[in-house]
């Protein structure tokens, strides 16, 4: 379980000495070991050399993502972020400028991620930081990011808590900007986009609502408590530890609910392996964010099969002219293996920054943060703009047909016996339609 205090250990070094911090411990690092002294009479050039020029050094890109080297959403945050640099050095880096890739791993925690965050910033010298796949570990970092004055692109949590700061004590909070997932609200109001547009056709006009109890939840929740129309006969938050999930769907088929509607990340296994083994008598749907690895089918050994999730991009949606081009570099790359969620954000995270960059030709926070606020990129997700800041999702990514609009997929079998994430919704995007489960 993810740590979800907001409680971290934070430096005395603030935001506008960020690099000033790195160049003092670059120079005692060389004064220490006796290779070079700053003499009593002063050297402005021997002290510029030692410091190095910032004009020349290579831009760091900090990646913090929950275990990289095995957690696969952590690897695809590290994975896009990498590709994204490769591109830009291919094309000359930015403002003239090498970029490269530091890696920080959160463990998943709300503790490690302060810790790793500040590693980045303070040790690695980052001059961005991405990633972040978890709400608890993007709360827990939001008051170091404010404290250093740095611009931090989220790519994968959905917690409201960044906006909210963001609307409250904007001068502090400013330098958050979410590239994806959609926010939390944004999620459930695209779950209900779905419902609208599909729901007659599916044939699910009275609903369960069933959602683990984490922070990532709250929000949406809050919209399905507030908007969801149609006959909801069960509601249900879960605490985190439920790890048998029977009693729950046998309940609701008393009930007769035509789907189960759910908002799962921590305890999508389960919930979905006992709603297919047991062939419960309604759909399954909603917001899973295991199932949207494309690897899933063979993870839970086809136990996802007839069941509806979201997700930003599937291997074969292609939602803007970079969408299928990144996927094929990706699966070139990773032994044909496609990103998930966080790798399409990651990769858009840092092409969003590079442009803001070369926009304002500066890698000054204060005046990248208008200029980020400004701005239009074309992504893999879609087209990438930004809430102002006097919105009340501040500076989280425009959700919108014209934006980023995610798709609803059906896991199914295909004629070779493979799982196949077949997209269902929205119309410019299907390939199939909807397969009811063949036990109902």
């Amino acid at each position: 379980m993810d740590d979800s205090s907001r409680e971290h250990e934070t430096t005395g070094d603030g935001g506008a000495g960020r690099r000033r911090g790195l160049e003092r411990r670059q120079v005692l690092k060389t004064t220490a070991g006796g290779a070079v002294g700053l003499s009593l009479a002063g050297c402005l050039d021997t002290y510029g050399a030692i410091i190095g020029d910032d004009d020349t050094e290579p831009i760091t890109v900090g990646v913090l993502a929950p275990g990289p080297d095995s957690d696969t959403t952590g690897q695809s945050n590290v994975r896009g972020a990498q590709i994204a640099v490769d591109e830009l050095n291919d094309d000359g880096g930015i403002l003239g400028r090498e970029v490269e890739l530091a890696v920080g791993d959160s463990n998943r925690s709300a503790r490690e991620g302060s810790r790793e965050y500040q590693r980045l910033v303070l040790e690695e010298g980052a001059d961005v930081t991405v990633g972040v796949a978890t709400s608890e570990v993007l709360e827990g970092i939001l008051d170091d990011v404010a404290e250093q004055e740095t611009i931090h692109l989220t790519a994968g949590a959905v917690t409201m808590t960044p906006s909210e700061l963001i609307g409250e004590q904007y001068d502090e909070y400013k330098y958050h900007f979410r590239v994806g997932p959609l926010n939390g609200h944004d999620l459930a109001a695209h779950q209900l986009d779905f419902l609208d547009a599909m729901g007659g056709e599916l044939g699910w006009e009275s609903f369960a609502v069933l959602v683990e109890d984490y922070i990532w939840t709250e929000s949406l929740w809050d919209v399905y408590e507030d908007e969801l129309s149609g006959d909801v006969t069960f509601w249900e938050q879960y605490p985190p530890a439920t790890d048998d999930f029977t009693d729950i769907y046998d309940e609701i088929a008393t009930t007769d609910a035509d789907a189960v509607l759910e908002a799962v990340a921590h305890t999508g296994a389960t919930s979905l392996v006992d709603w297919n083994r047991t062939q419960q008598p309604f759909a399954f749907g909603g917001v899973h964010m295991p199932m949207q690895s494309p690897l899933y089918y063979d993870q839970v050994g086809g136990d996802c099969e007839y069941a509806v999730g979201y997700t930003n991009v599937t291997p074969t949606s292609d939602h803007t002219e970079k969408t299928q081009p990144f996927i094929q570099e990706y699966q070139d790359r990773y032994d044909g293996n496609s990103p998930v969620y966080t790798g399409y954000s990651s990769y858009d995270a840092v092409h969003v920054f590079a442009q803001a960059a070369e926009a304002a030709g500066t890698l000054d926070s204060d005046e990248l943060v208008s200029t980020l606020e400004d701005i239009s990129v074309t992504g893999t997700t879609g087209t990438i703009e930004f809430y102002g800041a006097d919105h009340e999702f501040a500076h989280d990514v425009v959700y919108g047909e014209d934006n980023v609009n995610p798709v609803y997929f059906q896991w199914v079998e295909d004629e070779n016996g493979d799982g196949v994430q077949n997209v269902i919704w929205p119309d410019e995007q299907a390939e199939s339609d909807y397969v009811e489960p063949d036990w109902i």
